[in-house]
């Protein structure tokens, strides 16, 4: 059976959700979504899923949070629904 690795949380996506949190057009009360972006930015990961259309997986959103996760040395996983990746 395959395990399913934890991304920790660690000082770096901290700072990077602060940022996500300050620069972009998230809102306070979208914390959290920060810092599920801001973690799977930070470990490298390629594709982030997501059913939060709101503030999540949403092109206007994802246009500022790329360049900011560039301004800071990080490239933004694709953010999508489970749909999208599957291709329908």
């Amino acid at each position: 059976m395959h395990s399913i690795e934890l991304l920790e949380p660690s000082e770096a996506a901290q700072e990077l959700t602060i940022q996500l949190l300050t620069k972009s057009n998230l809102p306070d009360k979208a914390a959290n979504d920060a810092a599920h972006i801001a973690l799977a930015t930070v470990h490298g990961m390629d594709y982030l899923l997501t059913w939060n259309c709101k503030h999540i997986a949403n092109v206007q959103i994802q246009k500022k949070l790329t360049q900011i996760c560039s301004d800071f040395g990080y490239k933004l996983p694709i953010i999508c629904t489970p749909y999208e990746l599957m291709g329908e």
